[in-house]
């Protein structure tokens, strides 16, 4: 991998996890059930992302028919990550949400062993470990109520699994598919698929008022187009298991936006927490390098 590709992916993988770090406050001002949220944003994001595909003229040639159904598939899971996780964090601790979505780079390695029979290298597994640690710390405070929310931890468990898909169905078809394109393409599968399980669970998609827009139109445009374009890019130049673990610096951030925005205070061992998994975040991206064996294809496209 070129140097510069590399800087340029590990800057555009920095963006989306600053972009990202912003969806748990979104859904909260956004007052709506957690699916019907995950479904606007993809709508959103797919009103903005075609019209910009068409006019730049960015929209992908030559596809045959079964990437297109991968893409569509890694839309399907993604569109499970999204809506489970905005139930789950609507209906626990965002300290448990957060722990239990941080399982996800552990499922991205077991899925990349299962592809390639190439386990992730040991940097992968001792930067993952330390970031479980710090995230064990994060949620150490919310131990003696953790099973009565049983049932929204496991669909923290399920966004982990269903992300974990996502990334490594992603990171196979950069190597063939302009980043945009294929974010269009997941996005739009993500967003039909969310529909068709609000209409089918009878979950209301009424917009409660102005602010809720607003907080909508930030799901959808910066978590969404911006922090997603910048993943998806990423993913082209940057190995799954990198990226996964990279994806954890997610956590500590938002603890600090919702520190800004609701008052939220960490406590000393949540700082703790915060702190190691920053610490494993920056032991895998210092040489990212040293992962490229779990690479499943070069990019060709940006």
């Amino acid at each position: 991998m070129r140097t510069e590709h590399r800087w340029a992916a590990l800057a555009a993988l920095a963006g989306g996890v600053l972009a990202i770090s912003w969806s748990a406050i979104f859904v909260r001002w956004a007052r709506m059930p957690g699916a019907s949220s995950a479904f606007y944003r993809m709508v959103v994001a797919s009103a903005v992302l075609w019209p910009m595909l068409v006019l730049f003229g960015r929209v992908q040639r030559g596809l045959i028919a079964r990437d297109l159904w991968i893409a569509a598939a890694g839309g399907v899971f993604f569109a499970g990550d999204v809506g489970f996780w905005n139930v789950a964090v609507l209906h626990t601790s965002a300290g448990n949400a957060t722990f239990l979505s941080n399982c996800s780079p552990l499922f991205v390695g077991l899925v990349t062993w299962a592809l390639t029979r190439r386990l992730p290298s040991g940097r992968f597994w001792t930067a993952l470990l330390i970031c479980l640690a710090g995230s064990g710390c994060i949620v150490a405070a919310d131990v003696r109520t953790a099973l009565s929310r049983s049932s929204a931890d496991g669909l923290a468990v399920l966004a982990a699994v269903c992300f974990a898909l996502y990334l490594v169905i992603t990171g196979r078809l950069r190597a063939r598919w302009d980043s945009a394109a294929l974010l269009a393409v997941s996005t739009s599968a993500s967003a039909v698929t969310l529909l068709i399980v609000t209409l089918g669970a009878h979950i209301s998609l009424r917009v409660p008022g102005g602010g809720s827009v607003w907080a909508l139109l930030g799901l959808g445009l910066v978590c969404q187009v911006g922090g997603y374009f910048c993943l998806t890019y990423a993913l082209g130049h940057l190995p799954a298991t990198v990226t996964a673990i990279l994806l954890l610096a997610i956590a500590p951030l938002t603890a600090v936006f919702a520190f800004l925005a609701f008052g939220e205070r960490m406590t000393p061992l949540e700082i703790v927490g915060g702190v190691l998994v920053l610490a494993g975040v920056w032991i895998m991206g210092r040489r990212p390098e040293a992962e490229i064996s779990a690479v499943v294809g070069p990019a060709g496209v940006n």
